[in-house]
């Protein structure tokens, strides 16, 4: 891999020579800007705006512009002479564990390779020291003519470095986050969590960039003098619409299909106005009631309720003359059974009555024999 830059890495009193190399590759579809007419390139040149005059790349120079609107030259010389001691080395300020920096304070990313064979020790060194103290590295250099701050730890084998944002170079967050205050219930937080453990670990091989697959597909195809239908194209697009959805259900059909239970078709989940919502929680207090309502109905009036019932089971039954036989069947074994429980029924509430009898009967014969044995007043 090319070098981009060269120096060494200030470890105390140690030095270790070094080349940086890019860590990273941009695989991005690149286009050539041109006239439509006849495809000829577009190109542009540097031209001074004073004189309209192209201006060739050795008197183009760095210039700064003062509030006041007045430049002030720069020479390379100038760049030079800076009192900067980072400009060729990678000085390390510090370790911390990785935890203490946050991934939006990092920028770029480069491999930091040993120059020469006198380097391959203190590398290592440094390697193994970070290994052990599970730590990393914050250091300071200067890139791509600016100084920043850099992450030095360990990737695999090999020493990385992470330019890094200066602190006020992150933004605040304030005004990002909704300003008015979302609740959020408990069934969705459970729902999310369990969306979570179903989708398991990221398989990071799996990964492509579809966008630039499409892309070169598009490319190839007309290169060929063959084009996709517009239709293709639209179903594409609208593939990967947003849409407005019922946050719950939304979570639990991800968690249906998740589980593998993805069903044929797809079904538009729109989001429940808030009139809607209303009579959704009506409609279910007045079922709630009525089902209650039944039940308590049923229990106060005994048999007779649930022998009412059978003509409109009847009803249902002459509907469906092929489910006839069974259905009268089923009446039977439920006459029997209302039967037997009226019966039932019947012989305790004779019981009872009997009992409640004799027991008047006998409370009367106590009191008509308290009454005879009292004396008679006589005149």
């Amino acid at each position: 891999m090319r070098s981009i830059w060269k120096g060494t890495i200030s470890f105390g009193l140690v030095s270790i020579p070094i080349k940086v190399v890019a860590a990273t590759e941009n695989h991005s579809v690149s286009f050539h800007q041109v006239h439509t007419a006849d495809q000829g390139r577009i190109r542009y040149r540097k031209v001074c705006e004073l004189d309209e005059e192209e201006v060739p790349r050795e008197e183009i120079g760095r210039g700064f512009e003062t509030e006041e609107g007045r430049t002030v030259l720069l020479t390379d010389d100038d760049m030079a002479a800076l009192p900067l001691p980072t400009a060729k080395t990678v000085e390390i300020l510090g370790f911390v564990p990785a935890e203490e920096i946050d991934p939006i304070q990092l920028d770029r990313s480069y491999y930091l390779a040993a120059d020469g064979k006198r380097a391959d020790k203190p590398y290592v060194l440094l390697r193994e020291a970070l290994k052990r103290s599970g730590k990393v590295a914050v250091a300071k250099l200067a890139l791509r003519a600016r100084e920043s701050l850099g992450m030095l730890r360990v990737y695999e084998d090999a020493l990385a470095l992470h330019t890094m944002l200066w602190p006020d170079e992150i933004r605040s967050v304030s005004g990002v986050a909704p300003e008015e205050e979302v609740s959020v219930r408990d069934a969705e937080l459970d729902l999310a969590d369990t969306l979570m453990e179903t989708l398991g670990e990221l398989d990071w091989g799996d990964l492509r960039d579809e966008y630039r697959e499409a892309l070169e597909e598009l490319v190839r195809a007309k290169a060929e003098g063959t084009e996709p239908q517009p239709e293709e194209l639209r179903r594409r697009a609208e593939a990967g619409g947003g849409k407005l959805v019922d946050l719950m259900s939304v979570l639990e059909r991800s968690v249906q299909e998740a589980r593998g239970g993805h069903q044929e078709g797809e079904a538009t989940v729109h989001e429940l106005s808030d009139r809607r919502k209303e009579t959704g929680g009506r409609a279910a207090s007045g079922r709630s009631g009525g089902k209650e309502g039944g039940r308590s109905g049923a229990a106060g009036s005994g048999a007779k309720p649930a022998a009412g019932k059978s003509p409109a089971k009847k009803t249902t039954a002459k509907k469906s003359p092929a489910k006839k036989t069974t259905a009268k069947k089923s009446a039977a074994k439920k006459t029997t059974a209302k039967k037997t429980g009226t019966g039932k029924a019947a012989a305790e509430k004779s019981a009872g009555a009997t009992g409640t009898t004799e027991a008047k009967k006998a409370t009367a014969g106590r009191s008509a024999a308290k009454k005879s044995a009292r004396p008679r007043k006589t005149a």
